[in-house]
């Protein structure tokens, strides 16, 4: 564990602002005895918000104002060029200085993207970043998704990269040495999917840093066949969104089944703590969090409607990525596909 560890938070991005980031940075720091949090937007906001949480003269959470927010319909690159002084890249900009080691928004996810990549440039080999986040699986361990969202179409080389940069965070996180990695298509057969696919495969069975296990369906991605999954970022905001909305759909239902019945209220008072486990394993509040992986630091996008649970998530799992040093591993494994690559030509 580092002795002090230091996150930047954008307040005001995302649906309800420092109404969820606030409650979620003093749950956060009461929680972590090493981090300080820096709270970037407006002055006055947060201060009011911390006043009602009776934390104001917290001396792990400091405000840095700012007078510009991004809107979640600013366009990303106008977002680059006119918001300077936005609680986003004021945040950005204290990773990049080095006074805070990660980055934590719920803002614009194409304008956090942009600016981002603009800000903190991408590691030395990495084509394009990528949203990386866990999802629960039947297994005990998570699976680990990408991209999903970050770039909508990608060639094979880029999937490819995409497998070294997920195999590194699930190993990190699941803590093997080899973890599963497979490509989401449309069939398991090797004759399945377009030529991208194909090549990608291809790639991923020839190289020495991914334990490459062969396509996965849909219907796989629970199963916990694999450790990693990737595909294009179209593709896994779609199943992302999919996962949450199926999980929110099966609780929602449950609950209603329990209001309704009397004989179900009562399984339910003697089968409680199993419901309970159920109800963490799928609750999408815990994985709250993709990781924006490529970048010469750490950013980490949290949902827009984000609840404050839901925040603190996120923060947690900024936390967990700067005390395993992901930037700095995933450059490693980059460096040693360089020299192999030099060495082969």
């Amino acid at each position: 564990m580092l002795t002090n560890l230091t996150i930047a938070l954008d307040m005001m991005g995302g649906d309800y602002g420092p109404r969820s980031s606030i409650p979620a940075a003093v749950s956060a720091v009461n929680a972590h005895a090493n981090l300080t949090l820096i709270l970037c937007g407006n002055e006055q906001v947060i201060t009011d918000q911390l006043e009602s949480l009776d934390s104001l003269s917290h001396p792990r959470l400091i405000i840095r104002h700012c007078n510009e927010v991004v809107s979640n319909t600013c366009e990303p690159a106008l977002a680059v060029r006119s918001k300077k002084d936005s609680s986003m890249r004021v945040a950005l900009d204290l990773v990049k200085s080095g006074e805070a080691q990660a980055c934590v928004s719920s803002g614009n996810t194409g304008a956090l993207f942009f600016m981002a990549h603009y800000v903190l440039k991408m590691l030395p080999g990495v084509k394009r970043p990528a949203l990386i986040s866990a999802v629960p699986t039947e297994q005990k361990k998570p699976v680990y998704l990408l991209d999903l969202g970050a770039n909508v179409h990608c060639d094979s080389e880029i999937l490819y990269q995409f497998g070294i940069m997920g195999s590194v965070v699930a190993g990190q996180a699941l803590g093997c040495e080899n973890p599963k990695v497979s490509l989401l298509n449309i069939g398991s057969e090797d004759i399945k999917g377009h030529e991208g696919i194909k090549q990608a495969a291809q790639l991923m069975q020839q190289s020495p840093y991914i334990n490459y296990t062969g396509y996965s369906e849909g219907s796989d991605i629970f199963t916990g066949k694999a450790d990693v999954i990737v595909c294009e970022g179209f593709v896994g905001n779609v199943a992302l969104k999919t996962c949450e909305g199926i999980a929110k759909l099966i609780m929602k239902k449950f609950t209603n089944a329990l209001e309704k019945h009397l004989i179900y209220k009562c399984m339910a008072f003697i089968l409680s703590p199993v419901i309970k486990k159920l109800y963490n394993r799928v609750n999408p509040d815990q994985y709250n969090g993709a990781s924006l992986v490529g970048l010469r630091g750490i950013v980490v996008k949290s949902h827009g409607n984000a609840s404050a649970k839901a925040f603190q998530a996120a923060i947690d799992e900024a936390v967990k990525e700067v005390e395993r040093q992901l930037p700095e591993k995933i450059a490693a494994i980059f460096e040693k596909t360089h020299s192999n690559n030099s060495a082969a030509d």
